[in-house]
C-alpha cells in the first residue's frame, strides 16, 4: 500500500459542520479519505442512503483526497474493501469516547490490521448532533441551521423537514 488511506463512518444523517471538521482535519492527515456513509437499520433516517451520499459529496467536492461512498454492514469490512486501513472517528463528548472505545475494541477483534484514530471535535461543535439539527429544522428556519450544517445542506433538510410534517397533518385528518 502507497498512500494512507482512511475511512470516516457514519449515518450522517445529515451531515453536520461538526462532522466537515473531521472530514476536513483528516483530508490533512490522509492522502485518501473516504467517508462512508453506513446503512443503520435501526435508525429511521431523513434522508435515504443514495440521498446522503450525494448530498455529502455536494459537500466535499472541494476538497482534495476527499470522496464518499455507501456501504451496509460491517465498518471493518468496508474499511479493507476500499484498500483502507484507518478507521477516522470524530469524539465530542465523555460519552462518545466511551462508546468509540468499545467500537474500537471490537473492530481490532474483528481486524487487527484496521487501526482506529480518534479526533476530539472542535469545541464550537461539540454539541451538534443529527438530532438537533432536525430540532432546530423544526423551529429554527434557515438562518439558525446555517449554524450548524454545511450552507448546501439547508435548503435540502428543511424542505425534508416540511415534507415530513405535512405527512403527519394529513395522517393526523382535518382539524376541527
Amino acid at each position: 500500500m502507497s498512500d494512507r488511506a482512511a475511512v470516516f463512518t457514519g449515518t450522517f444523517d445529515p451531515l453536520t459542520l461538526g462532522h466537515l471538521d473531521v472530514i476536513k482535519r483528516g483530508a490533512v492527515l490522509f492522502d485518501r479519505l473516504i467517508v462512508g456513509i453506513g446503512v443503520n437499520p435501526n435508525k429511521a433516517s431523513l434522508f435515504s442512503v443514495e440521498e446522503r451520499v450525494e448530498l455529502a459529496r455536494r459537500v466535499v467536492a472541494p476538497l482534495k483526497g476527499v470522496t464518499v461512498a455507501s456501504f451496509e454492514g460491517l465498518a471493518v469490512h468496508f474499511v479493507r474493501s476500499v484498500d483502507a486501513r484507518v478507521i477516522l472517528r470524530g469524539v465530542r463528548t465523555l460519552s462518545d469516547m466511551e462508546y468509540e472505545f468499545g467500537m474500537s475494541l471490537t473492530n481490532q477483534r474483528l481486524d487487527p490490521s484496521v487501526e482506529t484514530v480518534f479526533l476530539m471535535a472542535d469545541g464550537e461543535y461539540s454539541h451538534i448532533s443529527s438530532s438537533l439539527i432536525k430540532q432546530v429544522a423544526s423551529f429554527g428556519g434557515k438562518e439558525a441551521l446555517k449554524r450548524f450544517v454545511p450552507e448546501e445542506l439547508v435548503d435540502p433538510i428543511l424542505e425534508r423537514m416540511k415534507q415530513g410534517s405535512e405527512a403527519l397533518d394529513r395522517r393526523a385528518g382535518p382539524r376541527p
